[in-house]
């Protein structure tokens, strides 16, 4: 009976032994070398089974020995014990939403000594390990700035449809990245880890960058997203740069935006870099925060059902008018039985009489004033003037359909008075803004090293995290569209609801609530992308795929990614200098629509290969999911901004063709590759149907060259005329044959192959090489013209330099390898090319513009010497 011997590949097989299931692995390495048969290693096992880790008996407790506390039960029921409540309050007390490998970080910080304590067993659970953290990572700045100016400028149905096609694209790409995860443990890094890993390095380096650079400017995003709610909301008089001239307005919000916002950025670097012990401190005050601003928005819209607040609206005609600088909405007012001027009438006429009106507005002589309710409450019906778009130009008025107005001209000057657009909006830009709200999903993945099961609770984690965000984006978008007029929807800043932020108008008990837990959030939020940036690229560059960014992979003594944090601070800096959250927010949606798009690829590439170690543990995949999430990815990169785009798939490409050409050699797997050859089984299989139509026919040509003595080809030219017959077109075989035995010129043969492939490469000849060893060379020649190529790709042409030295050959049959040749290309029907004087054959460096190529057709064969002029004149 034969006996295998199997020795795998610890690098190329590791993967495969780490996720078999069912296989219980002995280590012998305590207990000698033959455990069972051996005395000495049998008393071993005897001294080790009072240590037991399967165990729970009171002297293991007691000793605290090396297997307490891990999770080693015979049975799966022993895993399910409820905590007490004490423990759970300790849990979310010490809540912490840094990535992986943070928490080592801040216990070298702490004390140094503890490095040579045994690490605790992961003991994260599904709630505070995957769930809270991905919660806290999806809900940010858009849900509290944003979302009602979405809903008012897309109306409710849109807006809807917004929402879902995020939020789905999201969950396909959460099933593809559970997929993923559950098979194998995936460390920092996260999304880079696991498309290197089943991708390749080339896709891994382009998209671990996008990721890197799309939570680099979501950083920017979240400090623009603190300081706007600082400068307009919370302390508006600490503004440094003011204009009074409507145009000069913007610029000057913007320029202190990019004060406020880099003096943010530079003191949440320097927390970074003193410790995330400061951040990982403040986690869970932020998760509270976002936690009690969206109850409170609920609150709020369930008490205007009986008692909407009062948040009256000034309208003049049909447009909306800021309420700042005047406390009455009338043009007059009554004061001691006198009517005089309002502050209102002051702001649209020069001089304070009323009874002279030629320098006043035209269009506030001929309108009314009235008063509207910002917020009539959710059983108002207001939902039905919600329901449908009202997109806006830049500076174009907002204004309230059913008021009575008479359109005349006012002067560009008093424009300052009304609300008005700050941009042009279209269905298209309110995707690209609001998608940022739904990523964040990676957070649990980031973290599997630390949970107590990653295998069920990233899947479990990550889809109830999206389900929740998704009902509570569903959900507002009704409620908003429910309870508040369709003027203050629209009004992105709050300046008709007296400079309040709009979703703080309907909360309970007081617009505060929002104003301070978004402030605090955004603050979080800013500082956990800014925490988790430089580890991703710290990542990357360990990985040392890209060679200029090895010097970050580098930090403080404790693996702090230093230089890499200065890196991500300066790219932030640049979304800083952007100044505007609308224009930020779609940048990093392409990035991490890049990203996501490639998850869905890799989860669709594995699963449709089959390859060996591809065994998910999450069952509730398929490849048509995750395809159609690469299909969505795709098209909301293009829908919200196609331009943004085509630049982030430029950018992944080049770093992509970068990597390919540096050679990055890893042996991670490559689905590409895999994904080519299954491509390439499927196109021959083709080929196999039937032989081609005379019009397609081209020569496949088989090239013989001849090797001298030290295994250099003889006749170079050989090389260049099929180079510019073929000019990277067709199949292209490069044959030689070596005299003697396979078994001791086996060496020979393989130099000879990589001397004829270095020629190739010098005469640009894109093709295969073949060299056969065989005891005479006409056989070999036999052998090579009856088995080159597979399948459909076979050579139908035959190449072969002219016999010159056959008189003076040492050999009196020589002449007998030329006739052969031919005579079995003959009976292979096979088309047969031999250049004479092949050596005076013009190089590929020469250049013909004039001459002719003269073709003597003398033996009729279909046309040949007619096509092969025709294609060398192809080539320059």
């Amino acid at each position: 009976m034969p006996h295998f011997t199997v020795v795998p590949v610890k690098d190329q097989a590791q993967s495969s032994y780490d996720s078999l299931e069912g296989i219980n692995w002995v280590d012998h390495r305590d207990t000698g070398q033959d455990c069972p048969d051996h005395q000495d290693g049998a008393e071993e096992h005897v001294n080790h089974k009072e240590d037991s880790p399967f165990l729970n008996n009171a002297d293991t407790t007691g000793r605290k020995n090396d297997f307490y506390d891990r999770n080693l039960a015979l049975f799966e029921e022993e895993l399910d014990i409820r905590p007490k409540v004490s423990s759970l309050l300790s849990r979310l007390v010490n809540y912490t939403n840094i990535t992986q490998g943070a928490k080592e970080h801040e216990e070298e910080e702490i004390a140094e000594a503890s490095r040579r304590k045994t690490p605790k067993s992961p003991n994260m659970g599904t709630l505070m390990g995957v769930y809270l953290p991905c919660l806290q990572n999806i809900f940010g700045v858009i849900l509290f700035l944003r979302l009602t100016w979405i809903v008012g400028m897309a109306g409710i149905i849109q807006s809807l449809l917004i929402v879902f096609m995020c939020c789905s694209c999201t969950m396909l790409t959460a099933i593809s990245m559970s997929a993923i995860a559950t098979n194998g443990v995936v460390p920092a890094g996260g999304a880079y880890f696991m498309i290197s890993r089943s991708l390749g390095p080339e896709f891994g380096g382009a998209v671990g960058l996008c990721f890197y650079l799309g939570t680099t400017f979501a950083s920017a995003m979240y400090i623009l997203g603190a300081i706007e709610i600082f400068l307009k909301y919370l302390v508006p008089q600490a503004a440094v740069f003011h204009s009074a001239d409507h145009l000069g307005r913007d610029s000057a919000l913007l320029n202190n935006m990019r004060l406020y916002g880099t003096l943010c950025l530079s003191l949440m670097a320097v927390v970074v870099f003193v410790g995330v012990k400061y951040v990982n401190k403040l986690a869970s005050l932020f998760l509270a925060c976002v936690i009690i601003s969206i109850v409170s928005i609920y609150a709020g819209a369930i008490k205007s059902m009986t008692h909407p607040p009062e948040f009256p609206i000034c309208m003049l005609g049909n447009r909306t008018l800021v309420r700042d600088g005047f406390d009455v909405c009338a043009k007059t007012v009554i004061m001691g039985n006198i009517t005089v001027p309002s502050q209102l009438w002051n702001r649209f006429c020069v001089g304070g009489n009323l009874s002279s009106t030629e320098q006043c507005d035209d269009y506030f002589i001929q309108n009314n004033v009235t008063e509207i309710q910002g917020i009539p409450g959710l059983g108002s019906g207001i939902i039905r003037e919600n329901m449908w778009s009202n997109y806006l130009q830049k500076g174009e008025i907002l204004e309230k359909a059913g008021l009575q107005s008479v359109d005349v001209h006012s002067p560009i000057e008093n424009f300052i008075n009304y609300v008005s657009a700050d941009i042009a909006t279209s269905f298209t830009l309110l995707v690209g803004i609001f998608f940022p709200s739904a990523t964040g999903i990676m957070a649990g993945s980031n973290r599997s090293g630390d949970l107590r099961d990653a295998q069920k609770s990233i899947p479990v984690g990550t889809i109830l995290a999206i389900t929740t965000t998704s009902l509570v984006y569903l959900s507002s978008v009704v409620l908003f569209g429910s309870c508040l007029e369709g003027v203050v929807l629209r009004d992105k800043f709050g300046n008709a609801v007296q400079q309040n932020l709009v979703v703080g108008t309907l909360s309970w008990p007081s617009p505060w609530v929002i104003v301070i837990g978004s402030f605090f959030s955004t603050v979080g939020a800013g500082l956990q992308s800014l925490t988790g940036a430089p580890r991703l690229l710290q990542a990357i560059a360990k990985d040392n795929i890209i060679p200029f960014l090895r010097v970050f992979g580098h930090g403080k003594a404790n693996g702090e990614p230093t230089w890499a944090l200065l890196l991500t601070g300066l790219i932030a800096e640049l979304g800083i200098l952007i100044a505007s959250l609308d224009m930020v927010a779609p940048i990093l949606s392409m990035f991490f629509l890049m990203c996501y798009l490639f998850v869905n690829l890799a989860c669709a590439v594995q699963t449709l290969l089959r390859t060996p170690n591809w065994r998910p543990r999450f069952k509730y995949y398929h490849w048509a999911l995750s395809f159609l999430g690469m299909s969505m990815c795709l098209a909301l990169m293009f829908i919200s901004s196609w331009y943004y785009a085509i630049v982030a798939m430029g950018i992944a490409g080049m770093i992509y063709k970068y990597i390919e050409y540096q050679g990055a050699e890893k042996e991670w797997g490559d689905g590409i590759r895999g994904l080519s050859l299954s491509a390439a089984r499927y196109a021959l299989l083709r080929l196999e149907a039937g032989p081609p139509h005379t019009k397609n026919w081209r020569p496949q040509l088989l090239v013989l060259l001849k090797l001298d003595e030290d295994l250099h080809v003889k006749y170079p030219r050989m090389l260049t005329f099929a180079s510019q017959l073929k000019a990277g077109k067709g199949l292209t075989i490069i044959g030689s044959v070596i005299k003697g035995n396979f078994l001791e010129s086996y060496g020979e043969m393989q130099a000879a192959e990589q001397a004829i492939k270095n020629m190739m490469e010098i005469e640009r000849v894109k093709g295969f090489c073949q060299v056969v060893v065989a005891t005479k060379v006409r056989e070999g020649i036999a052998h090579l013209i009856q088995s080159c190529g597979m399948g459909g790709m076979k050579h139908n042409t035959v190449v072969m330099g002219w016999p010159y030295g056959w008189r003076q050959s040492e050999d009196p049959r020589a002449w007998k390898t030329f006739i052969n040749t031919v005579r079995c290309t003959t009976a292979g029907h096979l088309a047969l090319m031999v250049p004479k004087n092949v050596s005076f054959y013009p190089s590929n460096h020469e250049r013909f513009t004039d001459g002719n190529i003269d073709v003597w057709w003398i033996v009729h064969d279909g046309g040949m010497l007619m096509l092969l002029p025709f294609l060398l004149k192809q080539h320059k």
